[in-house]
């Protein structure tokens, strides 16, 4: 998405995705909307003029609209993605949380939740290749796994227990402490139906980011670009996000690893190559 002056290019997404590549991230996402408050490039079309040069990393959806896209052709299309890629694909999908993606297609915001519901059962099915007439089927054994967005409510978590075969939270939407709570909330869905938590994977998606040692800087993103965008409290959105100095950023990552998150999505608020750099070599150091 724009976030300023830089425009969508082919060169911009693949710098991106060069520079996470180089600094040995372990994968590389895109998110999903129609129409938003600045230009956004179509998620899954991004990630395919990636594929080759994203090296080993994964290819994520962080989330898809599959209500809104129909899980006829999201499946196509991650298991195209799946195919070209090796089966480097994780589909991430939610309903979505903007009224303007169902008014541009025609679709009651008051029914996303049953409409989810349904799409999430047959792209399941159709993500381990049946009906095998929309070969090629994914080429991950076992089908492309299917990981299911929720900010961490009681029926939510129950949701993703029963779609999924992973959680991915919203980091602008929850905190450690409250990640912990979904967590072990999840768990207890979990072995109601018989599923080892041990084996349920997790991530945190939309962690915005922009790591700098300027506080005037600081405060500039956050008043300008990113609180005016999420229509959000930016004093708020301050100790939430990895934005500010590279040991602040590590320390909020080092208290969602220490939450048991295994995975964070870090979105760069632009300048992606450099920020990507500045993650690898001045944050994960740190913790």
């Amino acid at each position: 998405m724009e976030f300023g002056a830089e425009g969508q290019s082919l060169a911009r997404i693949t710098g991106a995705a060069e520079a996470a590549r180089d600094c040995g991230f372990a994968a590389v996402s895109s998110n999903d909307h129609f129409v938003f408050q600045t230009p956004w490039l179509d998620g899954p079309t991004a990630l395919a003029a990636v594929v080759d040069r994203s090296g080993d990393m994964e290819l994520a959806t962080t989330l898809a609209l599959v209500a809104l896209r129909g899980p006829v052709p999201l499946a196509k299309t991650l298991a195209a993605l799946d195919v070209l890629s090796d089966g480097r694909v994780v589909a991430g999908i939610g309903p979505g949380s903007s009224e303007r993606d169902y008014a541009v297609v025609g679709m009651p915001y008051e029914e996303r939740w049953q409409r989810f519901d349904e799409a999430a059962a047959i792209l399941r099915s159709l993500l381990r290749g049946d009906p095998p007439e929309l070969a090629p089927a994914p080429r991950r054994p076992g089908g492309i796994p299917l990981w299911i967005g929720s900010w961490g409510s009681k029926a939510g978590l129950r949701r993703v227990a029963r779609l999924g075969d992973g959680w991915l939270a919203s980091a602008y939407n929850t905190t450690p402490e409250a990640f912990t709570a979904g967590r072990e909330s999840l768990s207890e869905e979990l072995e109601a139906l018989g599923k080892d938590p041990g084996r349920f994977p997790n991530a945190l998606a939309t962690m915005w980011t922009w790591i700098t040692e300027d506080t005037r800087d600081e405060d500039r993103v956050l008043r300008e670009v990113l609180a005016p965008m999420l229509r959000r409290d930016p004093d708020a959105l301050r100790n939430q996000l990895c934005i500010g100095p590279a040991e602040k950023c590590a320390e909020l990552l080092s208290r969602y690893a220490h939450a048991g998150c295994e995975r964070v999505y870090l979105w760069p608020l632009g300048d992606e190559p450099e920020q990507i750099e500045l993650a690898a070599t001045t944050v994960l150091p740190c913790m």
